[in-house]
């Protein structure tokens, strides 16, 4: 049952009800910008990644990146688009001074992609996806500097990178969908391969449009635009601090500005910046040197095939094999994981072994050493011996987590080879056993009699020194038996 926040809660008792939508900036990972053979990227001494084209030099005429259509048509097909088969580009004029040409190429009456959605994926959601509007391909503006003294600076290897605009219906109805829905976003364009979408390199960005109303209304009330966002918990809480603002506003009789907004994080507090322009103030008219871009059938079909998977198709495939949310949500993150656990689960046909150890030792584990799953040298197969070597007994878990793993990865040979080489099978002689326990229970004289007096709780401390001295080979389901039999019997 979908979990109302706070404000949500609020909202509704006012009579009142939320209205978000979202537009998404995201960078496409192109070789070069979208109308020039400039370098894209962001890592270049400012100024550097420049030409006349990105500069505006009169005279200069763009030529379209093919490169940058293909990227946002497969974004596209895998949100459901419907692709636009004949589109144009058109200028949007503007004056900022992180815009040398006083204008942005975009797309303006035909968008490459129209509708679609995205699923919102997460615990308690009060939505499980998001209608989009449409996306469109657009050039990205400079990059002004405020932190150099007084001065603002302008680094303009940016302008002209290639930008794909994703902009939702106005249908989201919680901070909590709309995160959700920006994380997803990321999700796909980083398994589509598209963009790398590092938030804090600006390669992912968000504006949110933020209204409220009377539940029994039909028109929307006034949108307030918040601009720029670059973090996943910046959007819940400027969202949600905006939604208090204009219910505060509306319970008092003040009008709520049609205005754009800045959201401070230090304060947690959105301040205005600007009253909002009008689709006039920006003249948009057909882009006079670019020609139209017509997408056939054929190539439709190609680019398809040239995708993998999507985040929603790997969450099919692991809720099928019954995982829990958790598991799946960890498991689905990263592309090469993703696909890692999904070979290993059709390998062993054990799906929450399978998620236990990725999620858990093999994670730290690349963690501690900083490898992606691909990079960790553990392929599928050895990962499936180790799993049988555990579920059958024949290796303890704690020693196969902290012994044989580390071997595994830094040696890269077969675990059962490996187990033996390293002395780590269980012991399977049970005289063997019986002695190790014997030497511990001696070795305890007071512990054995606290514990025949009462105190069962030393039976962890006995487990502990069993499986020390026998250096990980016992079975404990052999060990706590004979351990709580030898305890049992009357000295």
């Amino acid at each position: 049952m979908p979990l109302l926040s706070k404000i949500l809660k609020q909202l509704n008792s006012a009579g009142y009800e939320a209205t978000i939508g979202l537009e998404v900036h995201v960078q496409l990972n192109t070789a070069t910008k979208i109308f020039s053979s400039d370098a894209n990227g962001s890592d270049a001494e400012p100024n550097r990644n420049v030409s006349v084209i990105s500069l505006g030099h009169p005279g200069t005429l763009p030529v379209l990146n093919e490169s940058a259509v293909e990227k946002a048509v497969m974004m596209g097909l895998a949100c459901g688009c419907e692709i636009t088969r004949n589109g144009h580009f058109a200028r949007k004029s503007y004056f900022y001074p992180d815009l040398p040409k006083g204008y942005q190429t975009t797309q303006d009456k035909t968008p490459i992609c129209v509708g679609g959605k995205v699923a919102a994926y997460g615990e308690n959601l009060i939505q499980d996806a998001v209608e989009l509007h449409h996306i469109h391909l657009e050039e990205d503006a400079g990059k002004s500097v405020h932190d150099d003294g007084p001065d603002t600076l302008i680094d303009l290897n940016r302008a002209g990178s290639p930008l794909i605009e994703i902009v939702t219906e106005p249908s989201i109805k919680s901070a909590e969908v709309a995160a959700a829905f920006l994380q997803e976003v990321r999700r796909m364009v980083r398994y589509l391969e598209i963009s790398e979408a590092n938030m804090e390199k600006g390669e992912l960005r968000c504006d949110a449009n933020i209204s409220i109303k009377k539940i029994e209304d039909t028109a929307l009330g006034n949108k307030v635009e918040i601009k720029n966002m670059n973090s996943f918990a910046h959007v819940r809480k400027a969202i949600n601090y905006e939604l208090e603002r204009q219910l505060e506003m509306a319970e008092a009789g003040e009008e709520i500005a049609v205005e754009t907004r800045t959201f401070d994080p230090a304060q947690g507090k959105t301040y205005g910046m600007r009253f909002k322009e009008t689709m006039n103030d920006y003249r948009y008219f057909p882009c006079p040197d670019l020609p139209p871009v017509v997408i056939t059938k054929e190539y439709l079909e190609a680019t398809k095939n040239d995708m993998e998977v999507t985040p929603a198709a790997m969450r099919t495939f692991f809720e099928s094999a019954k995982l829990n949310l958790q598991d799946v949500a960890l498991l689905t993150e990263e592309k090469e994981l993703a696909l890692y656990a999904k070979s290993a689960i059709e390998a062993t046909r054990n799906a929450k072994a399978v998620a236990n150890w990725l999620n858990g030792p093999i994670r730290a584990l690349m963690n501690e050493k900083g490898l992606s799953i691909n990079e960790l040298g553990v392929s599928v197969a050895y990962l499936a011996e180790l799993i049988q070597l555990v579920e059958d007994g024949k290796v303890v878990y704690q020693t196969a987590v902290q012994q044989l793993l580390p071997e595994l990865q830094s040696k890269q040979e077969a675990p059962a080879k490996l187990a033996k080489a390293m002395n780590l099978m269980v012991a399977e002689d049970s005289s063997e056993l019986e002695a190790i326990i014997d030497e511990v229970l001696i070795s305890l004289p007071k512990e054995v009699k606290a514990f025949r007096n009462g105190k069962k709780k030393l039976m962890g401390l006995f487990m502990g020194e069993v499986m020390k001295k026998s250096r990980g080979k016992a079975n404990p389901k052999q060990v706590q038996p004979l351990l709580q039999q030898k305890l049992n019997e009357k000295k």
